[in-house]
């Protein structure tokens, strides 16, 4: 039988462990509320640096986290389609979409991918934003891991379009298409090279979507003004 000096002992044991707990869950909320902003950011700015590698800042005028496609406004919007794409305009204009997607038959896995292109459909540039190819075989589709300064392989997409080349050249060398790769290792670019192809096919099916201000999404954490 617990004796009552005991049992006192251990009620307030408990009751002190009871107000620690409560004291470092409410600790933990108050941080990650006062850090929230600054990682969001951080992770903006990150995202910033990488968008302007696809897309020149001369090309547009207008918050590009306060104009993204809301992909629910399609209401057959596939399962593998983008998962955001950034509107770019120029006095009010369409002038180019930035598309985050990802080519999800890599060597290793998951490719993610930003790409940007001119509201024409002109590509302007694509970048790998993550994977996990072969160290020192397969990830030379990253242009920071590329040793080809001259002619990196990502920059073989500028310029290009829906129909530029055609349909049947959307293919690696190895393949019959016009992308060069790297022998050994063309799983990782034909990879890319089927991603950027199925995003132009996206954009160019659903342009007038993609541009529609009623069809805006803001980034999370970020307050906008309604359309203009």
């Amino acid at each position: 039988m617990i004796s009552g000096g005991a049992f006192q002992t251990a009620l307030r044991s408990a009751a002190i462990l009871a107000a620690f707990t409560a004291v470092s869950a409410v600790a933990l909320s108050g941080f990650h509320i006062w850090t929230r902003p600054m990682i969001e950011t951080s992770l903006r700015a990150k995202k910033t640096s990488a968008i302007a590698e696809v897309l020149p800042a001369s090309l547009y005028d207008n918050d590009l986290f306060c104009d993204i496609f809301d992909p629910e406004s399609i209401p057959e919007y596939p399962p593998n389609a983008p998962a955001a794409v950034y509107r770019a305009r120029k006095g009010g204009k369409p002038a180019a979409l930035v598309v985050e997607t990802a080519a999800n038959d890599g060597y290793g896995g998951k490719i993610g991918l930003l790409i940007g292109l001119r509201a024409d459909g002109t590509l302007i540039g694509v970048r790998v934003t993550e994977h996990h190819e072969t160290p020192g075989l397969g990830d030379y589709i990253d242009l920071k891991k590329d040793k080809n300064r001259k002619r990196p392989w990502i920059t073989q997409f500028d310029g290009l379009s829906l129909d530029n080349p055609p349909e049947r050249e959307w293919k690696v060398k190895k393949d019959g298409g016009r992308f060069d790769s790297v022998a050994g290792a063309t799983i990782s670019p034909r990879a890319v090279v089927k991603a950027v192809r199925n995003t132009l096919k996206f954009v160019a099916r659903h342009r007038d979507a993609l541009y529609d201000e009623k069809n805006v999404r803001e980034e999370k954490g970020k307050r906008c003004d309604a359309p203009r």
